[in-house]
This record gives structure tokens, C-alpha cells and sequence, in this order.
């Protein structure tokens, strides 16, 4: 009698109660399953992000392009002016970092090392520094790490006409022309941007 009772509590609607646990289970999963496709729709179906136009002459990130680099004029970290277009004829990377960005101080060394290979051969290399609250911070960072490059302080107008720079660092590939051939976001290898650099110059 009590074995046909606890039977009794283990069925609802028809159902026992492991068949319910699999039932929830699986509607848990389709939510989550129709949630993913609909937040990632844009990707998965080949459409492009509605999120309204893009900044002139946006570079998405790792795609070539034949773009001119926007140009900028921006305070260097030795009381300069550094404009870009003073560098037309040497292939350049641009690249926007922080004093406090562990994958960007990851790839300094990289940099450097470039920047003593092929600095002599027509190539430089221009740090935007997104440093605001840690500015203080950025010319102590050079003199520590030997940054061998110039570093400017960026500032919203940069950011927003190379795309509002999403996540750091974001690094530009510009040919001697001016022109953008490559952008990458987030720490890149040596080979990849020294490829570049075999090439162009």
C-alpha cells in the first residue's frame, strides 16, 4: 500500500517525475539555444551589426583595405606635435595602447624589437596612449620599458575616426602611400606584423 502511494506522488499529468526533470531540462536548453541564435543573428546569417553607421573611414578589424589613414596632429609625451601625414613615404603601425593594459605592455617588447630591425629601413611605429586617469604614468612606462618609438597622447576626435576603438591595443598597418592596409584588435604576434613590413617596404 505505501509503495502504491509513493507511486501515486511520483506521477503528475500522466508524467513521473524523472519524465518532468527531462522535459525542463530540455526546454531550459531550446531557450537557451533560440537565445543565443537571436543575440548572435547577425553573425551566424551574415549580416552586419545594427549599431548605425560606422565612423569615417572605419577599418574592421584583420580586413585589408585600401583606405586612407585619417589623419591626426597629437601631442607627443617630449612636448612635440606629431602629425601623421609627416610620415607619408614610410610604412607605418599605428598602434592604441595603455600603461595599464596587460595584453598592450605584453606586446611592447615586440614593437621595440621591430622598430630596431626595420626603423632604419623606412618603417616607424606611433603608440596612442589611451591612457586619461594614468597619464601621469605614461613617461615613466617609456623611460622603464625603452619604448624606441614616438608615443602620443590620443585624444576622442583620434579614437572616433579610427573606429572608437573598441578594445586595446588595436594596431594599424599604414603603407607608404598613407593608405590602411590592415588593423588588428587585441595582441597580435611578431611574424604577422613583420610580414607587413617585408612587404611594404
Amino acid at each position: 500500500m505505501a509503495q502504491k502511494i509513493a507511486n501515486q506522488k511520483n506521477i503528475k499529468m500522466g508524467l513521473t517525475k524523472k519524465q518532468r526533470s527531462w522535459i525542463y531540462s530540455g526546454t531550459f536548453f531550446t531557450v537557451i539555444i533560440v537565445l543565443f541564435i537571436f543575440n548572435n543573428s547577425d553573425y551566424i546569417f551574415g549580416h552586419e551589426e545594427l549599431n548605425g553607421p560606422y565612423p569615417p573611414n572605419y577599418v574592421p578589424a584583420a580586413q585589408k583595405t585600401s583606405a586612407l589613414a585619417p589623419d591626426f596632429s597629437l601631442a607627443t609625451t617630449e612636448g612635440n606635435t606629431l602629425k601623421l601625414s609627416s610620415l607619408r613615404g614610410k610604412v607605418v603601425i599605428v598602434d592604441f595602447w595603455a600603461t595599464w593594459c596587460g595584453p598592450c605592455r605584453k606586446g611592447i617588447p615586440d614593437l621595440i624589437e621591430l622598430k630596431k630591425k626595420y626603423g632604419k629601413q623606412g618603417f616607424e611605429i606611433i603608440g596612442v596612449s589611451v591612457d586619461t586617469e594614468t597619464k601621469d604614468q605614461v613617461v615613466p612606462f617609456i623611460k622603464a620599458n625603452g619604448i624606441n618609438y614616438p608615443v602620443v597622447y590620443g585624444d576622442l576626435n583620434t579614437y572616433q575616426q579610427y573606429g572608437g576603438i573598441r578594445s586595446i591595443p588595436t594596431s594599424f598597418v599604414i603603407d607608404k602611400s598613407g593608405k590602411i592596409i590592415a588593423s588588428y584588435e587585441g595582441l597580435m604576434p611578431i611574424t604577422t606584423f613583420e610580414a607587413h613590413i617585408k612587404k611594404l617596404l
